[in-house]
């Protein structure tokens, strides 16, 4: 289980550095008047746009299982608990929408009440069937924020039927592939009214985030794993506060990164922040448990303080924490 959580914390951490290049990308593009399409711009939209987000909603919902256990161990209301958890998520949405509009916190948390909440129930049979057909059907749609209930189930189910892991390699394999083949047919198809389907790039997103995924698994049980684990999970420990504070930093770069058309300055300054967070994060999880967001939203959480700052100085700094947070 240890191991377990410690993947987990590397794969959100590599989902925050995709969305981190994405979105400061995407506030680029936005604040340009018709750019002219790029090496950026196709890099994104073949390799990283719509990819990290379906990692980040997987993780969310296999989160839960884990907050729901480890709620009933700490209370006879988990689900109370969990109600206040998804609150203080909504609020900080609803303030991060103001300055960043479509972002996904305020979503997660009204999917999580009115679809992880009332699913939970269910058997995970059932949770896999429901988050399957409600996948299936939001790719058929054509993807974006309705991925998300369907994708949350499918990690639930994940968590309650973990894969063994004989099959991360032929998994990886067939993702790659799959994700090639939908890009290549998106790429041909796009332009031609006739031959075009809108589930086509969801569909290549959703491989390819399956494909990242098996890949960075499948790299984590290889001499990279101590270098990868330093660099993800610090990143993926803080997740709430590194996504947070990223969105003032693109939004103070733009007058920066509207001037070079070309977006190459957006991917560097991306990196830069992302770079730094490693820094910040491995520096505040040696003095602390929890990051500073993810310990306000624990204490509002349990309407209590949580003792947050370490005793022991010689505790092993990537030790997986209690609280599965994002």
């Amino acid at each position: 289980m240890t191991r377990r959580l410690h993947e987990l914390d590397a794969l959100r951490g590599f989902a925050v550095c995709g969305i981190m290049v994405v979105n400061t990308w995407q506030h680029t593009r936005d604040h340009l008047k018709s750019p002219e399409q790029n090496a950026v711009d196709w890099a994104v939209d073949n390799l990283l746009q719509s990819r990290f987000y379906p990692i980040f909603s997987f993780l969310f919902g296999l989160s839960f299982v884990l907050f729901l256990r480890s709620a009933a161990q700490r209370t006879d209301h988990p689900w109370a608990a969990l109600l206040r958890r998804l609150a203080v998520l909504a609020a900080l949405g609803a303030v991060h929408q103001v300055v960043n509009p479509g972002e996904v916190l305020l979503p997660y948390a009204i999917f999580g009440a009115l679809v992880l909440l009332p699913v939970s129930f269910l058997p995970p049979p059932a949770m896999a069937i429901l988050g399957g057909a409600l996948t299936i059907w939001a790719v058929h749609q054509g993807g974006g924020i309705i991925l998300v209930p369907g994708l949350f189930l499918l990690g639930m189910t994940a968590m309650e039927y973990p894969p063994p892991e004989r099959l991360l390699l032929p998994a990886f394999v067939a993702f790659t592939v799959l994700a090639v083949t939908l890009v290549y047919l998106w790429s041909r198809t796009f332009d031609d009214p006739r031959t075009f389907y809108r589930g086509t790039y969801p569909a290549a997103g959703l491989a390819a985030a399956a494909a990242y995924c098996t890949g960075l698994l499948l790299l984590l049980r290889t001499r990279l794993r101590d270098a990868l684990f330093a660099v993800f999970n610090p990143l993926g420990r803080m997740a709430l506060t590194n996504y947070l504070l990223s969105t003032p930093v693109i939004l103070l770069s733009l007058p920066l990164l509207t001037r070079d058309p070309t977006r190459v300055t957006g991917v560097v300054l991306a990196v830069v922040v992302l770079a730094l967070q490693v820094v910040f994060s491995r520096m505040w999880l040696v003095r602390f448990k929890y990051g500073p967001l993810e310990w306000a939203w624990r204490c509002l959480t349990w309407m209590e303080r949580v003792p947050n700052r370490r005793i022991r100085s010689d505790r092993d700094t990537h030790s997986p924490v209690p609280d599965p947070g994002l």
